[in-house]
């Protein structure tokens, strides 16, 4: 595979910044239902972007688990977390949801051994 996520992540932000220009308030208000839904609650920032990360495996979206994998890890969450989260996505998803959780797994060696924590 020579799909590099950590570059993907980047690319991916850029991309959504172009489509912000195009589209500025759309995009402003996602970034917006982004931010209110990710902060801090009963359940913390860590444990949402582990559910989005799951989520993102069992909807088989690749952008999506770059970036979800990358603000789990910024959010604090453990190489143990991720990995138990994928194991939750490939029990509800079943064999697509493996191969997937197998590219979650990719991108998380991938921003680690960029150092990335």
């Amino acid at each position: 595979m020579d799909k590099q996520y950590p570059a993907y992540y980047k690319q991916l932000t850029g991309l959504m910044g172009s489509v912000g220009k195009e589209i500025p308030n759309t995009m402003a208000g996602f970034g917006e239902l982004h931010k209110q839904s990710m902060m801090d609650g009963v359940l913390s920032a860590k444990v949402k972007e582990l559910i989005a990360l799951a989520i993102a495996i069992t909807v088989r979206c690749d952008g999506c688990i770059a970036y979800h994998v990358h603000n789990a890890l910024h959010a604090g969450a453990t190489r143990p977390e991720i990995v138990e989260s994928i194991g939750v996505a490939v029990m509800m998803g079943g064999g697509p949801s493996t191969i997937y959780g197998s590219e979650a797994l990719l991108a998380l060696d991938q921003f680690e051994k960029e150092g990335f924590r």
